[in-house]
This record gives structure tokens, sequence and C-alpha cells, in this order.
């Protein structure tokens, strides 16, 4: 497995684009983007866990109910959330007008938004731009990165990645994209995430891959606590690498999803690097809880702490506020059998062990929590000395700053 440039357009099949259509008209940035397929596509999503759903969710949970997509047509700079029976026709009319535009059934094509709720959407801003959204598509980077741009909102940096693999010996790609900074928690972050790949892979196993690679990463990651009313990922898999189909879990089935969940981390993990008004990313590891499960509830426990956010921000080694925040998950464990971490390039110091303090340097310690990316590995015992459990989850988050209160007190005005 490698990494390799080309984003979306990276596998075969696949062209991409975007432009600016107006949809607010004090931006100047790219709002309307496409990814397009050469065909019809096995496809498979998952969408936000919020009883509040945008219009665009809606939409294209419906549409995708077949397995089958053959484009995704995104805009940013509204949400179409809670804007009644003219937002969902707004959105309806966005997949009529892919369709229209490049001869597939609407039913092919899924919808997604991003950017303010409560908005009516400029659906005429967005039929007025469908020419130069289509002239814009190109089959290389190009195309990519400019569908990539009219996705992100308040992201400060584009987040993508592409992936090679070999599948029975033929080479497979994986490319992928994502926006997201803020409104971002696990069981779906406020986030778009677009996926293609050249595999062969049936429907079933391609929604079964999806879901194990979402499990283990974007359902990592959280930023705030919020979880979005737009959130979705969505994989195409338009099957021109000539691979043998993957119709059945082997050797095949691990390799592609082995690829799939790699990149599905990378994103997460430029997600969590660029969360609103964030200065660290910060990973939180737990070894030896009872079952991943168990670890994974630990890890977002302390990630999603405001407290421990915020002695992130200040390079503070509270490791107290760790060992609290394991405490209200949920989740049974000795808190007398607890070890605690604190790991950057700059080095890693140990600041609790067996549930209470051990001397370390508050210099040493202040220079590690000042890197750019930290970790938290946390160490769970049995009691009495015996052997810790298999389960171990890694959580991706960041800081908490005062940048982050002044990107969302003026968010709307």
């Amino acid at each position: 497995m490698r990494e390799i440039e080309g984003g979306v357009c990276a596998p075969k099949g696949f062209r991409a684009g975007g432009v600016r259509c107006g949809i607010k008209a004090s931006s100047v940035k790219r709002d309307l983007a496409l990814i397009l397929a050469d065909g019809p596509c096995t496809a498979a999503a998952v969408f936000t866990t919020n009883r509040v759903k945008a219009a665009s969710v809606l939409v294209s949970r419906e549409h995708l109910a077949s397995g089958i997509c053959r484009a995704v047509i995104a805009n940013s700079g509204n949400a179409n959330a809670c804007t009644g029976a003219g937002g969902l026709a707004a959105a309806r009319r966005m997949a009529v007008l892919a369709g229209k535009t490049f001869g597939f059934p609407a039913e092919q094509a899924a919808v997604a938004s991003t950017g303010v709720i409560g908005v009516p959407l400029p659906i005429a801003a967005i039929e007025e731009g469908m020419g130069a959204l289509a002239a814009s598509l190109t089959a290389d980077a190009a195309g990519h990165g400019a569908a990539l741009e009219a996705i992100m909102t308040t992201d400060t940096r584009k987040k993508d990645g592409a992936m090679e693999t070999e599948i029975g010996g033929v080479p497979v790609r994986l490319g992928g994209m994502v926006k997201g900074s803020g409104m971002i928690h696990p069981n779906m972050a406020t986030m778009l995430g677009f996926i293609t790949t050249d595999a062969a892979v049936s429907g079933e196993l391609l929604d079964r891959a999806l879901r194990r690679s979402v499990a283990r990463s974007f359902n990592r990651l959280t930023v705030d606590g919020d979880t979005s009313t737009n959130d979705m990922v969505l994989v195409m898999a338009s099957g021109v690498a000539g691979n043998s189909p993957i119709d059945r879990e082997g050797a095949d089935y691990e390799a592609f999803t082995e690829a799939l969940e790699t990149l599905c981390v990378k994103l997460t993990r430029a997600m969590a690097r660029d969360g609103e008004g964030a200065s660290r990313l910060v990973t939180v590891t737990v070894r030896g809880a009872s079952g991943e499960v168990a670890a994974e509830t630990l890890a977002k426990s302390v990630a999603s702490s405001s407290l421990v956010k915020a002695a992130c921000s200040g390079a503070d080694a509270n490791w107290g506020r760790v060992l609290c925040a394991l405490g209200y998950a949920g989740v049974p464990f000795d808190p007398e059998a607890v070890t605690v971490r604190f790991a950057s390039a700059a080095g890693s110091i140990p600041v609790c062990r067996n549930g209470a303090s051990v001397p370390f340097s508050e210099e040493k310690a202040g220079e590690i929590l000042s890197a750019d990316e930290i970790g938290i590995q946390i160490d769970l015992e049995a009691p009495g000395g015996g052997p810790a459990g298999p389960g171990e989850a890694m959580v991706w988050g960041c800081d908490l700053t005062c940048e982050y209160v002044k990107i969302n007190g003026d968010y709307r005005t």
C-alpha cells in the first residue's frame, strides 16, 4: 500500500470540478462541486445520527438505497437544513440538474450541502452555475482540487488523500476528500466525505467495508461535542481496475478494507488537526481495556473533555483531568491501576502511575505538550497486577482555544 496523488480523481473512471455560483453573495470562493463517474457505480454511504436531518441527507439516503450512484453534487455556503418543503424540493432539484446535465437518472445522484442552517437554498444560483460546473470537470488533480475547495466552509486546510494497493495482483486505487472543522463529534461528525475507488466490489461488501472503516476513523473524531444535521460519507466504486470482483469476505476484502480504513484515518486526522480554532492535534490512546468498545468509550471521554482540551491548549500537564474524564465514561476499570503518559515529537513523559502522581519535570512536560501534535497514552492494568485486557482504541481530537469562540460567535452574522 502506498500514498499517491490525485484525490478522488486518482482512481480510474472519475472526474471532478468546482465553481463559484454565488450561493453566498459575500463570498468569492468556489461553492458548487461535482464528482462524476463515467458510468454507474456501486455505492454505500453513512449519514448523520442527528434526528434533525438536512434535505440533502433525506434525498441522498433515498437515492442511495438502490446501491447505485453516478455522481455527487455538493454545495457550501448553505446547509439547506430546517428549510421545510421548499428545502426538500431544492435538494431534489439539485439531483435533477446533475442528471439532466450529464444524462443519467436523477435517482443516481447524491446531494450534499454544508453551511448555515435555516436559510433557504438559492437553487436558482445552482441552476445557473451548472454549465460552468460541467466545463470545470477534469480527471486530474486540478478537478479534484476545485471540487475540494467548493465544499470547504470554515476549513483552513485542504483535507484529502489517495492510496494504491494490490488486490489479487491488480493495482487498485482509492481517493478521498473531506470537509469539516467544527460541529464535530463521534458517531458521524460535521463533515462531508466523498471517496472513490476503481475496485470491483459488490454493494454489500462495499457497505460493510465502509461501516467498519468509519467506525474506526470518523466515528472516533471529536472537536466540540456537536453533531451536525448534514453529515455524510459516500463511497463510489467504478469497478474498472480489473480486479476479480470482491463479493465475499476473504483476503481481497481484507486488503480493500485495510486500504479504505487507512485512507479514512488519514482524513480523520486532517479534520482533527484543523478543528476550529485548534492549535494542536490530540490523539488519545487507551490500552488494556476489557474490549475495543470499552477502550473507545474511555478514549472518547478524554478527547471530548473541555477541561482536558483546555489543558492541552495551555500545554498544562494536568493529568488529573484525564482520570476524571475516564471516571465518568461509564466503563468499569480500576482507578488505582491506571498509567498516563504525555508524548509528542519532543519526547514522552509518565505523569501518573497506579492512579497517582509520579515525579516529573513540569518544564519537560510543557515542552512535550507545546508540539503541534500531542498524544495522551493511557494504560489500564488488571487489579492485583494481572494481565491487561485486550481492548485498544485510538481517538482523535484537538485542543480548545479562545479562537473557537471567536469563529462561532459570529458565524451567521
